[in-house]
């Protein structure tokens, strides 16, 4: 059982390859890495996001829509118009 979801999980890597190289493009590789790296960001910044404003939620004396309370937790605000 564990070949075939490691042979899953090629396939996937597989097709994250394939995508990239079409997002790419005729971009050269130097280039590329600036937006492959800002993906990256944006992904770490939403799910820090995520995990403070479950925090947060679970709070009943925190305001999960105050972005003074993400700053406390050292957390990037992310606002509503942005999900």
């Amino acid at each position: 059982m564990a070949e075939n979801t490691q042979a899953a999980n090629l396939g996937f890597e597989a097709k994250l390859f394939l995508t990239a190289d079409k997002l790419r493009g005729s971009m050269d590789a130097s280039e590329y890495k600036h937006v492959a790296l800002g993906l990256v960001f944006l992904k770490y910044i939403s799910d820090a996001f995520n995990t403070v404003f479950v925090k947060l939620q679970a709070d009943e004396y925190a305001n999960e829509d105050d972005a003074e309370e993400y700053l406390a937790e050292r957390t990037f605000w992310v606002p509503k118009e942005a999900c």
